[in-house]
């Protein structure tokens, strides 16, 4: 096995080791699904989202990935990014963000943060349409 130490920060192997909102999500109005034909990862996002004083909110957000450690850690931050927040940040969510919370990832790995911040943004559009 090759070590890992050192390839991926710390964010990283917490939030593959420990990944924050895994599962699906029953009542959510809002979900995406992207993958990457080239390494095979698979996204779903879940999300809930509310009205509150006038300003739609995301309530909850909910993962589902089947990919490496670095799709699993890239959607465990981009939910825990996109928590609590009015739907219009969570749209201006990026993927430069998510790799700089999570410190950093490997250059080949950073179509991983694409995939979550795509994720992200189809999830709110299919959520509007639902409207």
């Amino acid at each position: 096995m090759t070590d890992i130490k050192g390839l991926y920060s710390d964010k990283v192997m917490d939030h593959f080791l420990h990944p924050r909102n895994m599962g699906e999500l029953p009542d959510a109005n809002g979900t995406a699904t992207v993958g990457n034909k080239i390494c095979g990862d698979v996204m779903k996002i879940y999300l809930k989202i509310e009205m509150k004083d006038g300003i739609e909110i995301v309530k909850d957000a909910r993962f589902q990935t089947l990919g490496c450690g670095a799709a699993i850690s890239t959607s465990s931050m981009a939910t825990e990014m996109i928590k609590g927040k009015p739907v219009k940040d969570a749209l201006e969510l990026t993927n430069q963000a998510i790799i700089e919370a999570l410190d950093g990832l490997p250059p080949a790995k950073t179509h991983c943060s694409v995939l979550a911040a795509e994720a992200v943004k189809k999830a709110i559009e299919d959520y509007k349409n639902r409207k």
